[in-house]
């Protein structure tokens, strides 16, 4: 029986589960709270705390969304040998666009090299090297910006905290929650152990531009503009302004032979803004 065994299961892997689910997958989730995170069809235990064992025995496939820290990937730390052992037929490690740094708002694409100007971008860099060197059939995925259902601006711009920050020439590239679990979904069957892939849309656009057209679907004001020099912050979301970069997502398309649902933010929003009036 196909079997995901999911680290650190929870927004994006919840999404990829879903389509496995209705697939006949079997799926296992670990979570610290795996009450928090229960979801119909996946089996969610904790961890740690668990005889991981029997379950990484059971898996025919892995993802890894755990992030590592300054001692090093949390999983590999726990399983490194066991994993090395195994005879999984992919694994999936969910990184960041993080680890190609800053590059002046220029295109980026899976083959420039890993330049992060961040502590976790480099932790990101040091995870992927040590996913690669532990198993034969990693995967790599570098995550743009996430958002989706539940994760979008509509709620800030109706309780008044949404904020406008500006940055002369700055961009972020996105991806919505939905395409993440579809590239996963045609990674697992068309694999390409240790390749690499860009996740994100086709249009890199600045913040103030995705809170602008979020605002326009509402009805609402748009909120006052905010200098990014003088702006309050806290430092890890300052930090995210120290990276300008548009990301290239031509691999998940020509290799993968994936097309985006959502392939730029103003029709994720229109999805997001439907779903909720829907519900």
């Amino acid at each position: 029986m196909k079997t995901l065994l999911s680290f650190g299961h929870g927004y994006s892997s919840q999404a990829l589960a879903e389509i496995l689910v209705q697939q006949g997958w079997r799926v296992i989730g670990t979570s610290r709270t795996p009450g928090k995170r229960r979801q119909q069809g996946v089996e969610m235990i904790p961890f740690p705390g668990t005889d991981m064992a029997p379950h990484l025995a059971a898996a025919t496939h892995i993802l890894i969304s755990a992030a590592p820290d300054k001692t090093g990937d949390p999983v590999l730390q726990e399983f490194g040998a066991h994993i090395a052992a195994g005879a999984y037929e992919w694994l999936g490690y969910l990184s960041t666009t993080g680890v190609y740094g800053d590059h002046q708002g220029a295109w980026v694409d899976e083959d420039t090299p890993l330049t992060p100007a961040t502590t976790r971008g480099r932790w990101r860099v040091a995870g992927e090297t040590a996913w690669r060197i532990a198993h034969r059939n990693t995967h790599i995925f570098r995550l743009a910006g996430i958002y989706g259902p539940g994760r979008g601006p509509f709620s800030k711009l109706r309780n008044g905290t949404a904020r406008r920050i500006i940055k002369e020439g700055q961009v972020f590239s996105r991806i919505h929650r939905d395409d993440i679990a579809r590239v996963l979904a045609a990674s697992i069957a068309r694999p390409n152990p240790g390749r690499a892939y860009n996740l994100c849309d086709n249009m890199p656009a600045p913040p103030e531009d995705v809170i602008g057209y979020a605002a326009k679907l509402l009805g609402l004001p748009l909120p006052p503009a905010e200098p990014f020099e003088t702006a309050e912050m806290l430092p890890m979301a300052r930090s995210f302004y120290s990276e300008n970069k548009r990301i290239k997502n031509d691999r998940i398309k020509d290799e993968l032979g994936v097309s985006l649902k959502y392939p730029d933010y103003r029709a994720g929003l229109e999805s997001l803004l439907a779903a909720v009036e829907r519900g």
